[in-house]
């Protein structure tokens, strides 16, 4: 295949669109983040707090447990949290569905899925971490109806959807991404140094931000919700996935820049420098 076209700055016009007047919380969509299974609630929290500072309208969290682990998100109390089921039974209106981030891959897990792709109500779904895991072992089925899918494999968890090593994977990156979005029908975004984004037409695009700082724990779970964020605040879809690719990155090189890392980067300080970068000054 064609070797992919760079994602750069000047690539993404809607990124850096300035917001009208006569706006409300409601022009920038509703994220709906389920995942955050028993001890991996912060998984949900990342992917939650990063959808609120890049500009969704609202985010809610449903949390892959019988009930809430918590009344409120202390640290960012603008989230509303409550049990996956709860969410799930309400239409709450929302317009992007970010899941899978620490949801785990027991039986509550695959349920919760399954729930989630028959109640989506076509609105946009991102499906990140164990719900590929999930997809990959057929616990959960690809029968998520109509309305765009994103897919966020790392290269093993790609590995697993194709069923190929993950050194199969890296040899022929492009190759992989295309092959997830022709099985799956879906966008893919291809993790990794030099993600590939893959349109479901078989379009190919390679990112060109980033550094090692963002190989540590969360930093996918960020980018979920950062995706999610901007499907949700209706960008055009090759802005919007691409765009939350490359900020992801950038977010990465300004902080490095700012000799936070790449050593000891956290993954929950990529949403304040992702916010920065979309509101120059």
């Amino acid at each position: 295949m064609n070797t992919p076209a760079p994602i750069d700055r000047a690539a993404l016009s809607a990124l850096f669109s300035p917001r009208e007047a006569d706006t409300h919380k409601g022009s920038f969509g509703t994220v709906g983040v389920v995942g955050g299974g028993p001890g991996m609630a912060g998984a949900a929290l990342l992917a939650a707090r990063a959808a609120l500072k890049i500009g969704a309208g609202k985010v809610l969290v449903g949390f892959a447990q019988e009930t809430s682990p918590l009344p409120c998100d202390p640290q960012q109390p603008e989230l509303m949290l409550r049990d996956a089921r709860s969410l799930l039974d309400e239409d709450l209106g929302v317009t992007a569905w970010v899941a899978g981030c620490g949801i785990g891959t027991g039986a509550l897990a695959a349920n919760t899925l399954s729930e989630l792709f028959v109640l989506r109500r076509e609105a946009p779904l991102v499906l990140d971490a164990d719900g590929l895991n999930l997809l990959a072992w057929g616990d959960v089925q690809p029968n998520w109806g109509e309305g765009p899918v994103v897919l966020t494999p790392h290269p093993a968890e790609a590995g697993r959807l194709l069923g190929i090593s993950t050194a199969d994977v890296q040899a022929d990156r492009p190759g992989a991404a295309w092959k997830l979005a022709q099985r799956y029908q879906c966008w893919v975004v291809l993790k990794g140094a030099g993600t590939i984004v893959c349109a479901p037409d078989g379009s190919t695009r390679i990112n060109t931000s980033g550094n090692p700082g963002l190989a540590t724990a969360g930093t996918g779970d960020v980018l979920a919700g950062m995706l999610g964020s901007l499907i949700a605040q209706k960008l055009p879809w090759d802005q919007a996935v691409a765009g939350a690719v490359w900020l992801h990155g950038a977010a990465a090189d300004a902080l490095v820049a700012q000799g936070i890392g790449p050593i000891g980067l956290t993954a929950g300080e990529l949403a304040d420098a992702a916010r920065a970068l979309r509101n120059p000054r």
